[in-house]
């Protein structure tokens, strides 16, 4: 059942081994339920969680089924089963069937990518990992603010970084995260994008298989495609660009990199770029690529106060300066930007004509 209800003050009887039926306790005591367990086999569940003994007679159940309001059936023999389905049925108490949480000695690590912030981006792969997550490991520039309902009863871990500032270093995450799949928790390793563009998701794979961990990708939509899209900007374009290349600007690129660059055409996409922006400018156009190429800065895509700026190659540093642009900010380079909502109709026309000349040659 997807609690999304006030369960405030109701009582909710939840059947099966503490450790299959964590997570269902998990979700009612955070939807404010009074829960009650009832086990077939030994275990301590979560304490805030009322023990009821296993009832031994279809009459048994019945009673324990009358006092309560809502039944979760995540397992039993099939002789109780069918008891508390009568039972159910004859005191028409609401039965819903739960699925069960991993019980391996080993639990399991989950990257999500939780696409640029916006959550209505999150897919629905990455909503069903959150929900049946015991930690959520998160990053800051991925969507949060809804953890409590997307993974409700999970722990929540804050390993964000700012630039310039880590305040969990790399090896750190990726030992917490192996540490509670050890310990058997279901773990969620929530990032922003997608974890295998810039975000380090692949060390992290590295660290859970070389420690034995199961772990599993779930793909997220990348900021490189979606905040340019959000802003009026395609990355490709029929007649003007056929290619696209994404790169990190958190490192200053050599001059073979910028060489390569240039001569590969198409649209340049940034991320992590306003720092390194000078040093890209010039070596832009020390390569041969011309001045007055457009180029979009959009900072802080998909929030309430996204800005897009439009300059040129031979102008961004300057305009970049006079706005006062910073991170977290989407570089886009090319013709593309002419389509931006941000540019004015001058742009539009150039890119128009890029697109005429292209067209006939």
């Amino acid at each position: 059942m997807d609690v999304t209800l006030d369960f405030s003050g109701r009582r909710v009887l939840v059947v099966g081994g503490a450790q299959a039926a964590r997570r269902v306790l998990a979700r009612y005591l955070a939807a404010g339920a009074t829960a009650y367990l009832v086990s077939e086999t030994a275990g301590m569940p979560d304490p805030r969680v009322r023990v009821v003994a296993l009832p031994r007679s279809r009459g048994g159940w019945s009673t324990l089924v009358s006092a309560v309001d809502l039944v979760a059936l995540v397992e039993a023999s099939p002789p109780n089963d069918q008891a508390i389905v009568e039972a159910c049925s004859a005191e028409r108490t609401w039965l819903t069937r739960e699925v069960p949480a991993a019980t391996g000695r080993t639990g399991q690590v989950t990257l999500v990518g939780g696409g640029p912030g916006d959550e209505g981006l999150l897919t629905l792969a990455a909503l069903a990992a959150l929900r049946g997550a015991d930690v959520v490991y998160y990053d800051r520039l991925g969507p949060r603010d809804r953890l409590a309902e997307w993974a409700p009863g999970a722990e929540y871990v804050n390993v964000g970084k700012t630039p310039g500032h880590h305040a969990v270093p790399q090896v750190h995450i990726e030992r917490m995260l192996v540490e509670s799949a050890l310990a058997g928790k279901t773990v969620v390793r929530l990032k922003g994008g997608d974890p295998f563009v810039f975000g380090r998701g692949g060390e992290e794979v590295i660290a859970c298989r070389a420690a034995g961990i199961p772990v599993a990708v779930v793909s997220g939509v990348t900021s490189a495609i979606a905040v340019p899209a959000l802003a009026g900007i395609p990355v490709t374009h029929r007649d003007v660009s056929r290619l696209f290349t994404v790169f990190s600007g958190h490192t200053p690129l050599s001059e073979d990199e910028l060489a390569h660059l240039v001569g590969l055409g198409g649209t340049i996409v940034v991320l992590m770029g306003v720092g390194t922006l000078a040093h890209l400018a010039s070596g832009l156009a020390r390569h041969g690529m011309r001045g007055d190429m457009p180029v979009a800065i959009i900072e802080r895509g998909f929030s309430d106060s996204q800005r897009t700026t439009i300059a040129s190659v031979d102008t961004v540093v300057t305009t970049a300066a006079g706005v006062g642009a910073r991170s977290p900010a989407v570089l886009v380079i090319g013709e593309v930007v002419g389509l931006s909502e941000s540019a004015d109709a001058a742009a539009v026309e150039l890119m128009q004509a890029a697109a005429t000349i292209a067209g006939q040659a």
